[in-house]
């Protein structure tokens, strides 16, 4: 069988060398004569495996040595919790930017453990565009402030970052990681689930700053403390191997195949051009993100007609485009254009927007 275009917000697709090199050391890894999902943790085989993909993540993204990577489970949406039980320490306060879906839980969650203090928000337009933030409104004491830098429902992304003092930036990055470069230096935390540009889904990487850690609040769970994850390399309890190991089998990828993020961000600045040069010009197709925030990644498009949404969907399904629907609270269609999607997979689903567009003029 064929393998599809995937353009699925998450799990996504992973680049096709990954999966031949996983697929190739499935029954035998290095000649250990196991798999990779058999293999205990606490080996030193397993841990040139989780050790070198630190090593890895820490060269690609240029990650300062006072930041602390953890590999960790639960999804992003556990960091929904953790952040404000770590880092709501000393005055019990955050600031917010609610720009889509997942921003929204994030604040809510943080409500639990703190006072939180929504700067500004993008819900009046259906979260179609990044408000312009003014820092009148931010609070001089907060414990940190937080964004979801892409906003995967949605389709926007902060192309420039609020400027935050002292105050440490936290961000969701999990639909943008590993697509351009970072100054990692810019944030106190980052967090990122792997299954959009990074692995399959059940990891989920942390980047915290070192002076960031160690003062949970006292109700803390154990597993919800990051200086037990980093006390103890990730390995307080059993990681998700498996996923560390694609996730390593990804950054070679990016940097043995692609060249590095700057080359990854030229990349997929190519396929987003070929893509929104056609919205916008096509008389069919519309785009539901103001041109200045639109995401790199995910790209959400309608037809203004629910029906017409569904019959493309149901052809570019049977064409071998698949996962186009949108998010339920948006409607019509979602490319998520992440970095395994090649440049052929993206002109081939503007040929057949393009088509599609001629026969139902």
């Amino acid at each position: 069988m064929a393998r599809v275009y995937n353009f699925a917000a998450g799990p996504s697709m992973l680049p096709e060398s990954v999966l031949a090199k996983a697929a190739a050391e499935m029954l035998d890894y290095q000649g250990s004569g196991q798999s990779v999902m058999e293999m205990s943790h606490r080996t030193k085989l397993y841990e040139t495996i989780i050790e070198g993909c630190e090593t890895l993540l820490r060269e690609v993204m240029q990650i300062p040595d006072n930041y602390k990577v953890l590999f960790l489970q639960g999804g992003a949406s556990t960091q929904f919790a953790m952040v404000p039980l770590n880092l709501m320490n000393r005055s019990g306060k955050a600031d917010y930017v609610v720009t889509g879906a997942f921003a929204n839980k994030a604040c809510q969650e943080a409500a639990r453990y703190g006072k939180v203090n929504i700067v500004a928000s993008s819900k009046d337009r259906t979260f179609s565009y990044i408000p312009k933030l003014d820092k009148s409104q931010f609070t001089p004491d907060a414990d940190y402030f937080y964004i979801c830098m892409n906003n995967t429902i949605y389709g926007t992304v902060y192309h420039e970052l609020p400027d935050t003092g002292s105050v440490p930036l936290v961000a969701d990055v999990s639909s943008c990681i590993l697509s351009q470069p970072i100054d990692v230096s810019k944030f106190g935390l980052l967090f990122a689930g792997a299954q959009k540009n990074m692995g399959p889904a059940g990891l989920t990487v942390v980047i915290v700053r070192e002076d960031l850690i160690g003062n949970p609040q006292q109700i803390t769970p154990t597993m919800l403390n990051y200086a037990i994850h980093a006390e103890n390399g990730s390995m307080y309890n059993t990681p998700p191997t498996y996923a560390i190991y694609i996730c390593k089998l990804v950054l070679e990828w990016i940097k043995n195949e692609i060249g590095g993020l700057e080359k990854m961000k030229e990349r997929n600045e190519r396929k987003a051009k070929v893509f929104y040069d056609f919205l916008d010009r096509s008389k069919l197709f519309k785009g539901t993100v103001v041109p200045e925030d639109r995401s790199l990644m995910n790209a959400p498009f309608v037809t203004g007609d629910a029906e017409l949404d569904k019959k493309f969907i149901a052809e570019a399904d049977a064409a071998g485009f698949v996962s186009l629907k949108g998010h339920r609270s948006v409607g019509g269609m979602r490319a998520s254009i992440y970095n395994a999607m090649p440049l052929e997979g993206v002109e081939k689903l503007v040929a057949l927007m393009q088509k599609f567009e001629e026969e139902n003029a």
